[in-house]
C-alpha cells in the first residue's frame, strides 16, 4: 500500500498525521520535496516520533534550503524541479509519502505537489478547523475526487462538529479518525493514535 498525505493548507498536522499513519502500518516513509528546516526536517520529526524497527525514511528528492514554496525555494537554490527526478524509492513495506503544502503547491511553472500522487495511492487529506477551512477542505476533495482518488480525512485540533460533519456529508470520503490538540507529540503519544487508527488504515 502506498499511502499520500496532503493537507488544505500549511502547519494543518501533516507531520504528526505522517507520523501516526507510518507507525500505525509500520511503513516506510518519503518525503519528495523538503524546503527549509534542513537539519530538522520532516524526516528528522517522522524519525523522532516513531518507535517501531520497521520503517525506513527515504531520502528527499529535493532538499532545499529556503521554507517557501518548493518553486520558489528551489529558484534561489538556482535549480528547477523536476518531475522525472521524484523518483519513488524502492521497498517491499507500505510507503508513506508526504506532500508539501496543499495539492497545488508549485513545484516548477508546470506541475504541482498534485502530479506526485499516482493512481493507485491511498490519499488521505489533514483538515483543521480555522475560518475557511470547510472551503479549503471541499475543493482539495473534490479535486482528489476528480481523478478518482481512493480519499480518506483525518481531522486535526480540537474537534468542531458541524464543520466536521459537513465535509463528510458533502463528500463522501472515509473518516479515518481524528488528532486532538496534545501538550506535546512525542512517540508514546504518535503510539497511541496509531494504535487507534490501526485498523481503520488497514481497511482503507
Amino acid at each position: 500500500m502506498r499511502v499520500f498525505i496532503t493537507g488544505i493548507s500549511t502547519e494543518v498536522g501533516k507531520t504528526i498525521a505522517s507520523a501516526i499513519v507510518v507507525e500505525a502500518l509500520e511503513a516506510d516513509y518519503w518525503k519528495p520535496v523538503q524546503a527549509g528546516d534542513l537539519d530538522n526536517s520532516d524526516s528528522h520529526k517522522i524519525q523522532n516520533l516513531i518507535s517501531n524497527g520497521k520503517t525506513t525514511i527515504h531520502e528527499n528528492s529535493y532538499a532545499l534550503n529556503t521554507p517557501m514554496s518548493p518553486h520558489a525555494a528551489a529558484e534561489i537554490d538556482g535549480i528547477t524541479i523536476e518531475l522525472d527526478k521524484i523518483v519513488p524509492p524502492q521497498t517491499q513495506n507500505h510507503l508513506v509519502v508526504e506532500g508539501a503544502g496543499g495539492l497545488l503547491v508549485p513545484l516548477n511553472d508546470k506541475d504541482t505537489i498534485f502530479d506526485i500522487i499516482q493512481p493507485d495511492d491511498k490519499v488521505i487529506v489533514v483538515s483543521r478547523h480555522y475560518l475557511g477551512s470547510i472551503n479549503h477542505s471541499l475543493l482539495t476533495i473534490e479535486k482528489l475526487q476528480e481523478r478518482n482518488l481512493n480519499t480518506g480525512i483525518i481531522f486535526s485540533g480540537d474537534e468542531h462538529k458541524t464543520t466536521e460533519s459537513i465535509i463528510l456529508k458533502k463528500t463522501g470520503v472515509t473518516f479515518l479518525g481524528r488528532i486532538n490538540e496534545e501538550k506535546s507529540f512525542d512517540k508514546e503519544v504518535v503510539k497511541k493514535y496509531a494504535n487507534q487508527f490501526k485498523a481503520a488504515l488497514e481497511s482503507f
